[in-house]
């Protein structure tokens, strides 16, 4: 655990107030409490639409194993199409929050790839498990990698058309990172679509694309079927990159902050879960394959979800890099740098004309100190920073420092 530490006096702190009223609280904490309020939820139940995706996982389990009742609260997971519906179900309140994109709540709250509104983000969900699938015809003619895609594409010229699913979103940015590090240009050289998650599959079977990236279960049931290669995991891109967030609009957060508190408690508590070994991921897996959640086969979400991958052309491997939903309370902190990197990339293509206030913006978005008392409650570990560093599939560090500079230092850019 090298960059966690123990909050023991702010964890006993607030589950002390959690359970006000209880015998044996000092008369301090207790007037603490009562000047800031009653902490029960101020609304019971919670609906938090989801995408048919994998990562989907801590929000259903929370509801199925009646973790959300132990926070008082009960979650009712909402089945959504499309991103585009989750962005505008949030945005008029029809949901009070999502598993979502984290790019695409950012791009709501600047007022890009939809209409404009405050948003926020109570917790990362998860870590890794995306991939970019490439069509198995361009697999057969040797593009079965970055590299190969390249050469194919300068040798075979015609147009080339890649989708990802949702503008702002995290695919988008995983799949331009990744052809941009190949010397490939997303916005030149080739044509970019945007299609829901369930439909990437349907989709590349009858031609209409020559690679996508999206969530699992989706490129392993595009290997089970025959019709697509895994060409890279997203944990190549980035390892431990944020993924889904927890989102909802900055309006829910400030009116409901109890209810928005223990929400992610009772998430972060089922990621734990999920966690803790094989036998509750392949529980969960039979869960969320359910035609209420994901509606795939068993198969199709256990192989990667316990790390064994195959690239749908003979080659297997355990990847210690799998996604996770947990790991110790690693994956769910909420890093104003995570945050601020999908900024960076979202001027580097062009969704921004202008360099934003960076840190001021993820400020504004990640809520912080409700994760930090959300982790108190569940016994969660935090972090020595709200900053992190990381080093990408091309080699550059990203820290959350000069922002700027990042955002204009690559050669490949719109």
């Amino acid at each position: 655990m090298p960059d966690l530490m123990k909050t023991g006096l702010q964890r006993r702190t607030v589950l002390q107030a959690a359970t006000v009223g209880a015998a044996g609280i000092s008369p301090a904490l207790r007037a603490l409490v009562h000047a800031q309020g009653s902490d029960a939820p101020e609304k019971k139940e919670v609906k938090i639409g989801f995408i048919p995706l994998t990562d989907c996982a801590s929000v259903v389990m929370a509801s199925v194993l009646g973790i959300d009742q132990k926070y008082g609260i009960k979650i009712i997971p909402t089945k959504e199409a499309s991103w585009a519906g989750v962005r505008d179900k949030l945005v008029n309140g029809e949901l009070d929050c999502a598993h979502v994109l984290y790019g695409l709540v950012y791009g709501v709250h600047l007022g890009i790839g939809g209409p404009k509104k405050d948003m926020a983000v109570l917790m990362n969900l998860n870590n890794n498990g995306q991939a970019i699938t490439l069509a198995k015809k361009l697999a057969d003619k040797g593009a079965v990698d970055g590299p190969g895609l390249a050469r194919l594409m300068a040798s075979e010229k015609r147009e080339y058309t890649f989708a990802q699913t949702f503008p702002t979103g995290t695919h988008a940015m995983w799949l331009y990172y990744w052809l941009a590090a190949n010397g490939i240009d997303p916005m030149k050289d080739a044509k970019v679509i945007t299609v829901p998650p369930p439909q990437m599959v349907a989709n590349m079977r009858v031609g209409n694309m020559d690679g996508f990236c999206v969530g699992e279960p989706w490129n392993h049931r595009a290997i089970m079927d025959g019709i697509g290669v895994t060409a890279a995991t997203t944990q190549q891109i980035w390892k431990d990159h944020p993924e889904k967030v927890l989102g909802t609009t900055a309006e829910f957060a400030d009116k409901y902050p109890n209810t928005a508190r223990a929400v992610t408690a009772a998430i972060l508590e089922a990621g734990r879960w999920i966690d803790a070994s094989l036998a509750n991921k392949t529980r969960m897996a039979e869960t969320i394959a359910a035609k209420s959640y994901v509606n795939t086969s068993v198969d199709a979400i256990n192989q990667r979800i316990l790390g064994r991958y195959q690239n749908g052309m003979g080659k297997t491997w355990d990847d210690p890099d799998h996604m996770k939903f947990y790991n110790e309370g690693m994956v769910n902190y909420p890093y104003l740098s995570d945050g601020m990197w999908f900024l960076t990339q979202h001027k580097r293509w062009g969704l921004l004309k202008e360099h934003p206030d960076y840190l001021g913006v993820a400020k504004s978005i990640n809520r912080i100190e409700l994760y930090k008392q959300a982790a108190a409650a569940s016994k969660t570990p935090l972090p020595k920073s709200d900053m992190r560093s990381s080093k990408l599939i091309d080699g550059v560090v990203w820290d959350g420092t000069q922002p700027q500079k990042y955002a204009d230092s690559f050669k490949i850019k719109a």
